[in-house]
């Protein structure tokens, strides 16, 4: 088994969803390994990954409503150094997914038909954001 490290720079455009499906199956794609398992990790504290519905846009939308409504920002939050939108975003990380692990099979990430890898980012503005894109496989 042989391991492959990449470290994939996604940035943002502020509080949205961002689709990097395709750059990890590129990135799948040049390691060269047909079966495994890809682990991604963000590097960061105040977004998420995960892997939800990729055909109808509104879940993404519904998604992004309940958590404002289970999170909200004009809550009084004790931390509030970097904006109204910096606690709720560390919240909403801790009740979402900082990692995901994708079996590979013939040279392919194995999602459902309907599933796509996504960055949510749950600050207002835009930001960098790493994710170690990290291949175990052959």
């Amino acid at each position: 088994m042989q391991i492959y490290q990449q470290i994939l720079t996604v940035k943002t455009e502020g509080k949205s969803f961002c689709k990097i499906t395709n750059p990890v199956q590129d990135i799948v794609a040049q390691s060269g390994f047909q079966v495994g398992l890809c682990q991604l990790f963000l590097r960061h504290t105040s977004a998420s990954l995960v892997i939800q519905e990729n055909a109808d846009p509104d879940v993404l939308k519904d998604l992004a409503n309940f958590f404002a409504r289970l999170v909200p920002e004009d809550a009084h939050y004790i931390h509030s150094l970097e904006g109204a939108d910096d606690m709720p975003a560390h919240i909403r990380t801790v009740l979402t997914h900082t990692s995901e692990q994708i079996p590979l099979a013939n040279g392919r990430l194995m999602l459902g038909t309907w599933q796509g890898i996504y960055l949510w980012e749950h600050r207002q503005r835009g930001q960098r954001r790493e994710v170690v894109v990290q291949l175990m496989g052959q």
